[in-house]
């Protein structure tokens, strides 16, 4: 229904993301109502909300304003997510960019398996990554810093912070736990200046043949987190 309502809204503008996890602390999942364990029934509910679209839900319930619209479902693979997004035929997002084995596994495994269906005639294949773009090496860095920060409090507290200042996170103390997720947060993005992301971002591209790159980079400061997408957007702009 809240799809249905999204792209009543706004047709053709709404994508629907569908992932397999369950939560990311016990916390979180107590409060979703899951177990760990869910998340090996996704196939099958994957098949169930698609058929909320298309009329064939099992439960004789008819979903409104849903029922009849066509949102493109992506499903959010990591690991068995490609498998099960190859033989529902349906288009993948995948990442990150830091394991770029794992990814390219990942594909690899989605295009053979795949199942043309309703959804999908062919696989569609979306890399999903932190990608910061700045003057400098240094400043592109610095736009990682407070993501990496809140992630390793998370891994070691069970809890995300909310984004701090750059500045205000490199002075902090850190215990070695810390500081081990803290810079393992910090590694393998894709983060430069133009050129030097240009460059890596057409080697990623040439490798995985990726149809999309959905960019997820998340920072404290907006007007710099701005500036890395006006500056990355010119790497694809028209050239005369």
């Amino acid at each position: 229904e809240q799809f249905g309502v999204l792209e009543s809204l706004f047709p053709g503008r709404i994508d629907m993301g569908l992932g397999r996890s369950v939560g990311f602390t016990d916390g979180v999942r107590r409060a979703l109502g899951r177990d760990k364990d869910d998340a090996e029934d996704f196939a099958a509910q994957l098949g169930e909300l698609l058929g909320w679209f298309e009329g064939t839900s099992p439960t004789g319930v008819r979903a409104r304003p849903a029922e009849g619209l066509r949102v493109p479902p992506f499903v959010l693979a990591m690991g068995e997510g490609a498998r099960i997004a190859a033989r529902a035929g349906l288009p993948m997002v995948i990442g990150d960019l830091r394991g770029r084995e794992k990814l390219l596994r990942g594909i690899d495994r989605y295009r053979s398996e795949f199942r043309p269906s309703a959804w999908a005639s062919e696989p569609y294949v979306v890399i999903s990554g932190t990608i910061a773009v700045a003057g400098t090496p240094e400043a592109a860095r610095r736009l990682l810093v407070p993501e990496a920060w809140a992630m390793a409090h998370a891994r070691t507290h069970g809890t995300f912070p909310p984004l701090a200042p750059a500045e205000e996170i490199e002075a902090r103390a850190m215990t070695e736990k810390e500081r081990d997720f803290y810079e393992a947060g910090l590694a393998g993005h894709l983060a430069g200046t133009g050129d030097q992301v240009g460059h890596e971002l057409e080697t990623v591209l040439k490798e995985t043949g990726a149809d999309e790159v959905l960019v997820t980079t998340s920072s404290y400061d907006r007007t710099e987190l701005l500036d890395s997408y006006r500056r990355l957007a010119a790497l694809f702009a028209p050239r005369g």
